[in-house]
């Protein structure tokens, strides 16, 4: 019978619960070996479908971002400084950027664009010290505009 040793013992799998990282590493060459049968099917799923979740909550945060820093913009001409102008302008990168690299997100904005526009609303009059009345009800910017480099109102 043969003694085995640590050298020549067969490392055992990765956990998805003990080294995520390293379970990624090794669902990911067991994709490129075509070793199907070995992937974590149930985690792996899971994780993808999360990261579809998580872009979308990402261009739902960005677009919230532009558009308080935008009703900030136009209510409070005294306070213009380059803070905003600079984080409009990350924000707005970001968006374009998800776009490009997953047209379908696009969609995703133009879906939560009104909700997205209600939550800033409440942060512009939270941000400023105006009341929510002095914002309009419905958003004074369209997606275009919101997405416009060179738009400012």
């Amino acid at each position: 019978m043969a003694t085995v040793t640590a050298a020549t013992a067969r490392p055992e799998r990765v956990g998805y619960d003990n080294d995520f990282a390293a379970w990624l590493d090794e669902q990911a060459a067991l994709l490129r070996d075509g070793r199907l049968a070995d992937l974590d099917l149930e985690n792996l799923a899971e994780e993808i479908a999360g990261m579809g979740i998580s872009e979308r909550r990402a261009v739902t945060r960005n677009l919230i971002v532009v558009l308080l820093h935008l009703l900030k913009h136009a209510h409070q001409p005294e306070r213009r400084g380059k803070s905003w102008r600079r984080s409009i302008r990350e924000h707005r990168r970001r968006l374009n950027e998800a776009f490009e690299y997953s047209p379908s997100l696009r969609r995703h904005a133009e879906f939560v664009f009104e909700a997205c526009y209600k939550a800033a609303r409440k942060q512009a009059a939270d941000a400023t010290g105006l009341d929510l009345s002095e914002f309009p009800e419905s958003c004074p910017f369209t997606l275009a505009q919101v997405l416009d480099e060179e738009f400012l109102p």
